[in-house]
């Protein structure tokens, strides 16, 4: 059973862009998309619809494009009610519901799923995804992540969202948010959703050490290396960037991550401890 939204972020929509989100049983025939057969559901991104069994359809959408996030839940979850004859899910597309169907199987014999069928098919998965609540008594319940972050400069929280709360005066007037925990093994990789440039996008993403300056870009000292949405460089312990990626805008999002070795491990909590963290810094 699974008590949150499962999402997918289309990175890739392939020839086709046939890309399904659902839910399905332990045994499920790993030949058929999500929705296609009995007992299962799923959105199909390549013609917008919800297939619930046996390909009995609904249209609920456009066609997905790269870029796009679908998703599925459980409504009983949501709702906090058991119906343990079957399950109540629910579609969504960039954070918005489309649609929902009933499947004759408890929810807690169902598992997420995603299917793909097209040569250049890409996703990024995130099981962890958290659905808004719409209580209106739950309301000012916001979870403000404050037990994430190990330092905050110049930077205003709420929720999941960071902003910028400096002056913008000079070079020195940088806003810092650095994680309380490493980039791991079982934890490689960050990204960010740009929500607001600000007047020149001075956004940066990547990793430092613990006591990196508060008032230093990510990449600019030694002990850091990061991506500038700004003018698309990479900048590793050095106020002189090289040419990487793109610049990024609103909309985007930008991400960091470690390819760690397959026998990689640490010996000590103290080397646990000295390993790199990672941040985010903004200077808008």
């Amino acid at each position: 059973m699974f008590d949150e939204i499962g999402i997918v972020l289309i990175t890739g929509c392939g020839v086709r862009g046939s890309i399904a989100v659902g839910a399905v049983p332990y045994d499920y025939n790993l030949k058929q998309l999500p929705g296609y057969d009995t007992c299962s559901a799923g959105y199909h991104g390549d013609d917008g619809k919800l297939y619930a069994g046996r390909g009995v359809a609904q249209r609920v959408s456009d066609k997905c494009q790269s870029g796009d996030r679908i998703g599925c839940g459980s409504r009983e979850d949501r709702a906090g009610q058991q119906n343990t004859g079957s399950a109540s899910l629910y579609f969504t597309r960039n954070g918005k519901e489309v649609g929902s169907v009933i499947v004759p199987v408890p929810l807690e014999k169902l598992h997420p799923a995603v299917g793909m069928h097209s040569i250049g098919g890409e996703v990024q998965l995130d099981l962890l995804a958290e659905w808004p609540s719409t209580d209106e008594d739950n309301l000012m319940v916001v979870d403000s992540h404050e037990d994430n972050w190990a330092r905050l400069h110049d930077m205003k929280l709420s929720g999941s969202v960071l902003e910028y709360a400096g002056k913008g005066k000079s070079i020195l007037d940088v806003g810092l948010a650095q994680a309380k925990l490493p980039l791991s093994t079982g934890s490689h990789y960050f990204e960010v959703e740009i929500v607001n440039p600000g007047a020149k996008c001075y956004i940066a993403v990547g990793v430092a050490r613990k006591d990196y300056p508060k008032q230093r870009h990510p990449g600019w000292s030694m002990g850091s290396v990061a991506y500038h949405a700004d003018d698309g460089k990479i900048f590793s312990g050095s106020g002189v960037g090289h040419p990487f990626g793109p610049r990024c805008y609103k909309g985007d999002i930008m991400g960091c991550g470690i390819m760690f070795p397959r026998d990689f491990h640490l010996d000590s909590e103290v080397e646990t401890n000295m390993y790199r963290r990672y941040f985010l810094m903004i200077d808008l």
